[in-house]
């Protein structure tokens, strides 16, 4: 059987654990065909982001007609964008109804603190999202609002659903919610918390990565916005979980893509 085929529009991160190797690590995993489109290479690893290039938007274009034209993608997940250029020539394919299933990560800045983006080129690709998923960072910077508990996440969730994406999910890995993980979900006029056991493990590098990664390939299988965003969170869990006993550089490590600790 021919696997579904997923997009991602993103940075290299040279350490492996986040970006476009993160993202097709993800597809791969949940058995889709994973094509890419690079917009800047770093130079990065557990420790942090030492160094960033983007690359021109002529050739990220370039890329995405050459990925576009013969392949039938199903599902588009973005990362870091880099610039507003770049953001506009990603958005000129999505304005073309090009990007299906659009998943928007606003990769702003790295756990690092290392700033990888700018609201401004954010804000071009959210209209035609039919996801974005936010950290609490990143919400801060999009609503203007500080996002630093549940009902922040939620107020924030909302306010980014009803200006553009058809549905936000705001990620509240560093809020603190008695043991729990917890998500917030919005569009389609409901908003639902998401729920896990909080994983005690300071591997998560990539983490926000992986969870877009993984929407945007049950967006391609089929799958309703909710249950994609439930299938991405357990799976995320479980990658988080595998890595807990991982020694895999002095920092914040990858994820456990694959299953290998099961």
């Amino acid at each position: 059987m021919t696997p579904t085929t997923v997009l991602t529009i993103a940075g290299s991160d040279s350490g492996g654990g986040a970006g476009i190797q993160a993202d097709l690590k993800v597809f791969a995993a949940l058995g889709a065909y994973g094509t890419s489109v690079l917009t800047a290479v770093t130079a990065q690893n557990t420790r942090g982001v030492d160094a960033v290039l983007p690359l021109p938007p002529r050739t990220v274009t370039e890329q995405l007609d050459s990925v576009l034209g013969d392949f039938a993608v199903r599902a588009v997940k973005t990362g870091m964008l880099g610039t507003p250029a770049v953001a506009d020539a990603v958005a000129e394919a999505a304005k073309a109804g090009r990007l299906p299933h659009l998943v928007v990560d606003p990769v702003l800045v790295a756990t690092s603190g290392h700033r990888l983006g700018v609201v401004a080129a954010v804000e071009r690709l959210l209209p035609y999202a039919r996801v974005a998923t936010p950290n609490c960072a990143e919400a801060a910077a999009l609503t203007g609002r500080p996002v630093a508990t549940v009902e922040e996440m939620v107020v924030a969730a909302q306010a980014l659903a009803a200006g553009g994406p058809q549905f936000v999910v705001v990620t509240g890995g560093d809020v603190d919610a008695a043991g729990e993980s917890v998500d917030v979900l919005a569009g389609g006029a409901t908003t639902t918390l998401l729920r896990a056991p909080r994983v005690d493990t300071r591997h998560s590098h990539g983490t926000g990565c992986s969870f877009s990664a993984a929407i945007a390939v049950r967006l391609a299988a089929g799958d309703p916005v909710p249950v994609a965003v439930a299938t991405a969170k357990e799976y995320v869990t479980r990658a988080l979980t595998g890595a807990r006993g991982w020694e895999l550089g002095a920092g914040r490590g990858p994820l456990d893509h694959f299953g290998w600790s099961r």
